[in-house]
């Protein structure tokens, strides 16, 4: 086939159809009445020899699906040599199956000049596995400036990994193509991600590396989307969140998705909730998952449970999990059972999980191990963990160690202080605490607390520290006091003072001391109420003691029996005496001795000295002897 007509003559007409039914260059809509009289013109014209009249019409009825009647008028116009003719009759012979014939066309009316048909050859290349031809013919069409064109090049180089995809991508994108806007968002997203991981794993001394613009960034795109994140300063999360923005508002439901996840995280949740419902409408599952979990943070279950379920039926599995924990939630394991398995149906493991968590909690421990072994062995590493333990509880050692493991090594951080738990407990010291200091690396409060406890038994109280005060700051009471206590043998001592006196202000070590106080901790509660007392508090000293005493401590009863003798209230010191004394405290023991002894009552006296001697320690002993022996002397003068 010759090439019809010069490229003067058939330089843009406006009149392509795109073999993809995208028609960027097709015939201009008007309303029915106004077509039926422009075909009616157009055939008039046709029929007369008007070539540009065939074209045009051909393109119409093209555009309407009427082959028949538009193939004729097409092939006068391409034998006539219009270049958009022979472009749309590709496109017509390729809706019929000829797709040979069609190429054919194609190529004339590429070689021509026409972008559209470089573009359809370039895909019929592609589609028969013809990656050169097709790369020649799309990116042809890509430099003369056709958004498809540029796109489907993109799309090829990045199926090959060439570096070039980027540009074209950001063509497309700067173009109006939504797919390429919200690919290249992805492709901006990712290499934010692998920054982040590198910068996670950096050395903090090593010269962090500068990179330079990226390989096929083209330095002379114009287009009214965001710049390259690397050639103007813009970080790549945000360049990518701009072109998510963009394809977005170009009804791009995924992108809508990733916009809304984006903006979840940040903290600004109505924009959020907005993105995510245009995603949700458009039939995305996953956004209507998400715009679910927003409104129950939000209180607003009921309606969270529409979006789940609308999501879940149309295969969510994480919609599906969220429903059954919402009825697990109401008391209703049966409903909440069944949406855990259309989880797992729907390729969600943690509706496995979850179906052992739901047996466990029933009792049925059978069931809840099955489902847990369903669960690890398709990887799942808080499932192997748990696993872990119901095999530790049902006495099964051995089986119990390989699953911590599995979990341990996949990231499982309970799972790494488990082990460290097992191996503390056959005495494998070096073990444990080698398990111990990867959870707390990993943030796990009570891990760093006992990595703490064997830093201070090893005498170094410098990484005890450290370790200590990750614990506390997460929350651990016993890790709180003993920090405390570290930092509370490194003051100096006090000169000795009467009770009453001010003696200072608050240290670190009381504020510590203080916080683990408040949580419940005895030997806390006591300090607290001592440093009280010190500073001449007796009302907060006594508090402390109360709450301590009634808390089973024996030193607190002890101690809130000394504060009541000192203001006059003998009879309920010695009430708290003798519960410290019968839970075996030495000293209250023999204080209760001396008031029996003083009040005449002998008998009793004795007792609870013979009481002291046998609880001590040396110095209550020996004295509550002296006593002993003195009453026996007075009982039997």
């Amino acid at each position: 086939m010759d090439v019809m007509g010069d490229k003067a003559t058939l330089f843009e007409t406006g009149r392509f159809v795109q073999p993809s039914g995208e028609e960027a260059e097709a015939v201009p809509d008007v309303d029915e009445t106004g077509e039926a009289a422009e075909e009616v013109r157009l055939r008039l014209a046709a029929d007369a020899g008007d070539v540009e009249a065939a074209s045009v019409l051909g393109a119409l009825l093209l555009r309407r699906a009427d082959l028949d009647g538009a193939e004729p008028h097409l092939r006068a116009a391409t034998a006539a040599g219009d270049r958009a003719a022979a472009n749309n009759l590709g496109v017509l012979l390729h809706q019929r199956g000829y797709a040979d014939e069609a190429a054919g066309w194609w190529r004339i009316a590429a070689v021509a000049g026409s972008a559209a048909a470089a573009h359809a050859l370039g895909r019929h290349h592609r589609e028969r596995g013809d990656e050169p031809a097709a790369e020649y013919w799309l990116r042809q069409s890509a430099e003369q400036g056709h958004v498809l064109g540029a796109y489907a090049l993109a799309d090829l180089l990045e199926h090959r990994g060439d570096d070039g995809a980027e540009q074209w991508m950001r063509v497309a994108a700067e173009r109006g193509h939504r797919e390429a806007a919200y690919r290249l968002a992805r492709a901006l997203d990712r290499r934010a991600a692998e920054r982040g991981a590198l910068e996670r794993g950096a050395v903090e001394d090593a010269e962090p590396s500068r990179a330079g613009r990226p390989p096929g960034t083209p330095d002379a795109v114009r287009g009214a989307g965001p710049r390259s994140a690397t050639g103007l300063g813009v970080p790549p999360a945000e360049e990518a969140e701009q072109w998510y923005r963009q394809a977005a508002a170009r009804g791009h439901r995924r992108a809508a998705l990733h916009l809304g996840a984006i903006l979840e995280r940040r903290g600004e949740l109505k924009e959020a909730g907005r993105w995510y419902l245009t995603s949700a409408k458009d039939g995305e599952a996953r956004a209507a998952c998400a715009l679910g979990f927003l409104l129950r943070d939000a209180g607003d279950t009921e309606n969270a449970a529409v979006w789940w379920l609308r999501a879940a039926q149309d295969g969510d599995g994480n919609a599906a999990n969220a429903l059954g924990a919402l009825h697990a939630e109401r008391g209703q394991p049966q409903t909440a059972e069944r949406w855990y398995r259309a989880a797992l149906d729907a390729g969600d493991v943690n509706g496995a999980y979850n179906l052992g968590l739901l047996c466990a909690e029933q009792g049925r421990t059978t069931q809840a191990e099955q489902w847990y072994r369903h669960a690890a062995y398709a990887g799942h590493r808080e499932a192997a963990n748990a696993l872990a333990i119901l095999l530790l509880q049902g006495g099964d050692t051995t089986g119990a160690e390989p699953w911590f493991s599995k979990a341990a090594e996949a990231g499982s951080v309970d799972a790494a202080f488990n082990l460290g738990i097992l191996y503390a407990g056959r005495g494998e010291d070096a073990a444990a605490l080698r398990w111990y200091e990867r959870a707390a690396a990993a943030g796990h409060t009570e891990a760093a607390l006992q990595v703490g406890i064997a830093r201070l038994r090893d005498g170094d109280e410098q990484d005890a520290e450290l370790h200590l005060r990750c614990a506390a700051g997460g929350g651990s009471a016993e890790a709180a006091y003993r920090l405390a206590t570290v930092l509370d043998a490194r003051r100096p001592r006090p000169s000795a003072h009467e009770l009453g006196e001010v003696v200072h202000e608050k240290t670190e070590c009381e504020e510590w001391y203080e916080r683990a106080a408040s949580q419940g901790h005895r030997r806390a509660q006591v300090r607290v109420g001592m440093l009280a007392a010190a500073r001449g508090d007796v009302v907060e000293a006594a508090r402390w003691y109360r709450l301590a005493a009634e808390a089973g401590s024996r030193n607190g009863a002890f101690n809130l029996g000394l504060l009541l003798v000192r203001e006059g209230s003998e009879p309920e010191a010695v009430v708290w005496w003798t519960r410290a004394a019968q839970e075996g405290h030495g000293r209250a023991a023999l204080r209760l001795a001396l008031v029996y002894a003083r009040r005449g009552e002998l008998d009793e006296g004795q007792r609870w000295a013979d009481r002291a001697v046998t609880l001590g320690p040396a110095e209550v002993a020996e004295r509550a002897a002296r006593l002993r022996d003195a009453l026996r002397q007075e009982l039997t003068a």
